[in-house]
């Protein structure tokens, strides 16, 4: 999801980050579940090159009107600020349709979008509901998804997501 839309970012996250691991050599590595991909991406990286390490997710971090925390939260003005509480709005949106059994990715992909394109001031860049472990798209939510937001908010990319079932 964020690879197409950023050819080559995570080659240089994975190499940054790898070096760093090296050089430190910690036991554990924490990382925020905001950004889910990266995440994944690190967990694999560790997997596949057998390094010693443990690879913590934390939750998303919140601003108290829901808005997940991001230093890309200071370039919205006013209006995109209200603009992008429809992200954490469209999550909840998102839980509520799987709670009450909607298990069709694209029935819950389309009330998501209606609801992030209510504002003005937003343009999704995309909207995925994925496997929450091999990061690709489900035709049915069985058992857990990952729905995965990206929206551009005036200026400002900002990414958000929720894990749909248990552990969500």
């Amino acid at each position: 999801m964020c690879g197409a839309s950023r050819p080559g970012h995570f080659d240089g996250v994975s190499t940054v980050v790898a070096k760093l691991l090296n050089i430190v050599k910690p036991h554990r590595s924490y990382f925020g579940l905001k950004d889910y991909q990266q995440y994944k991406v690190i967990c694999r990286m560790v997997r596949d090159l057998n390094m010693n390490v443990a690879i913590v997710g934390l939750p998303t971090v919140r601003e108290p009107d829901g808005l997940a925390m991001s230093s890309r939260n200071s370039y919205l003005t006013e209006s995109q600020r209200t603009d992008a509480l429809a992200l954490s709005r469209s999550l909840e949106l998102a839980r509520q349709l799987f709670t009450e059994g909607v298990r069709d990715p694209a029935d819950i992909e389309a009330r998501v979008r209606e609801l992030i394109e209510s504002g003005p001031n937003n343009k999704i860049d995309y909207v995925s509901i994925v496997d929450p472990e091999e990061l690709r798209p489900v035709e049915i939510i069985e058992d857990r998804a990952l729905l995965a937001l990206s929206v551009l908010v005036g200026k400002a990319r900002l990414i958000d997501n929720t894990v749909l079932g248990p552990g969500g």
